[in-house]
């Protein structure tokens, strides 16, 4: 049987921890067109 993994204490952030809008460019053109986008109103249609 394995150890489990020792936590990290350097306060370094795992790349999959990180939350989205910290890794994207939120000004991006994509970015802006998704928050323009009414999703409720596309979601029930």
């Amino acid at each position: 049987m394995s150890k489990p993994r020792e936590k990290r204490e350097t306060g370094e952030q795992d790349l999959f921890r990180s939350r989205l809008d910290q890794i994207i460019n939120m000004k991006h053109e994509l970015v802006r067109l998704a928050q323009a986008i009414d999703w409720p109103v596309l979601e029930e249609r």
